[in-house]
C-alpha cells in the first residue's frame, strides 16, 4: 500500500506553542519535518475582523496520520478553533520519499 504524502499547515499563537506542538509530533513520528514562519493573519473571529501575529507551521507527513496529528494538536493548541490543513504532494524527489518513509510511523501503526 503506497502512502499519500501531505504538507500540513497550522497557525499557532506564538513560537513557544509551535515548538511544543512540533516536538510532540516529531517525537511520535507523526511528522518528519516542520518549518516555522512568523506571519500576520487577518480573519473573521466572533463578530469582527481580527489582525493577529502568529507562527505558521509547515509540516511533512502522510494523509493516513492526519487523525492522529489532529488529536495531538487538539491537546496542545491554545486556540478555541484551529485550522489544520493537509495538501497532497503532487510529486516528491526519490531521496525525499525514502527519508519521509523511513522516519514516519509505519502505516500499520497509524491509528495508535
Amino acid at each position: 500500500m503506497s502512502r499519500q504524502y501531505v504538507e500540513l499547515l497550522l497557525s499557532c499563537e506564538n513560537e513557544a506553542e509551535a515548538s511544543k506542538i512540533a516536538e510532540a509530533l516529531l517525537a511520535q513520528h507523526l511528522i518528519v519535518c516542520v518549518k516555522r514562519l512568523p506571519i500576520e493573519s487577518t480573519f473573521w473571529w466572533k463578530d469582527g475582523i481580527t489582525l493577529g501575529h502568529e507562527v505558521l507551521m509547515l509540516m511533512e507527513s502522510a494523509l493516513d496520520l492526519f487523525d492522529a496529528i489532529e488529536i495531538e494538536v487538539e491537546k496542545l493548541h491554545s486556540y478555541e478553533t484551529f485550522v489544520l490543513q493537509a495538501m497532497p504532494f503532487v510529486k516528491i524527489s526519490k531521496s525525499a520519499t525514502a527519508w519521509v518513509e523511513n522516519n514516519l510511523r509505519p502505516i500499520n501503526e497509524s491509528s495508535r
